[in-house]
């Protein structure tokens, strides 16, 4: 699966200016692979979308681009001085931003605190394990690093 963080900024250069199309999505088919989008502000809705394009995959029909429209907040890196986008822009996007929509979401389909407090101990200890399995695991060897690059079309 590829998936895109359309943030529609290039370093410091707004799509428009860039490509032909915003829909990122639409390249993919130049390229013979399945593609969609999807609401990158919607955090349901990318695990759905990422959900349904694993599925896809799995089935062995071959790879799946999956464009998460979304927005960044900050500046590019450190030395950006972010000159090319208004602050009114960053902050009327700041409205959508995914966490605390998914927050308030949570807290109206389990509005006990204790509830939500468990869910992010959970959560928490999740990432914890999660972060753990990755530091004991074992680097990939050199060998395999361009296996699966591409894909045998002959099977599909």
């Amino acid at each position: 699966m590829f998936v895109c963080e359309n943030n529609r900024y290039a370093m410091g250069t707004h799509l428009d200016f860039s490509h032909s199309t915003l829909d990122l999505s639409k390249k993919a088919a130049s390229y013979g692979v399945a593609a969609s989008w999807v609401d990158g502000m919607d955090v349901l809705a990318v695990e759905a979308s990422a959900a349904k394009a694993c599925e896809y995959i799995r089935a062995g029909n071959g790879p799946y681009f999956l464009e998460c429209r979304t927005y960044r907040f900050r500046a590019h890196s450190m030395y950006d001085p972010e000159l090319y986008r208004e602050k009114a822009e960053v902050e009327e996007w700041k409205k959508r931003d995914p966490i605390p929509a998914l927050i308030r979401r949570i807290a109206q389909e389990m509005p006990a605190e204790e509830e939500v407090a468990e869910l992010e101990r959970q959560v928490a200890k999740e990432v914890d394990q999660a972060i753990a399995f990755a530091e004991a695991g074992t680097l990939e060897p050199v060998e395999h690093l361009t296996r699966f690059v591409y894909s045998d079309r002959s099977r599909v």
